[in-house]
């Protein structure tokens, strides 16, 4: 049998909780934090839950999912 392919882009940005849903890291924070404003810095802190829509696009690209 072959192995099952991903795309390593997904797989780098992307992990799936135990029931299944998607968290990914915020927008825009890996470089230039002197020009976004205090709250974009705060409100963008951690990592957050993908909405449904997103999360069936990232699926298919994670394999046992």
């Amino acid at each position: 049998m072959p192995k099952m392919k991903t795309k390593s882009s997904a797989k780098k940005r992307f992990r799936l909780t135990a029931s299944g849903k998607v968290r990914a890291n915020f927008a825009g924070k890996q470089h230039g934090m002197s020009k976004r404003s205090q709250k974009m810095i705060r409100t963008a802190r951690g990592t957050h839950i993908l909405s449904d829509q997103d999360a069936k696009i990232v699926k298919s690209y994670m394999p046992y999912s």
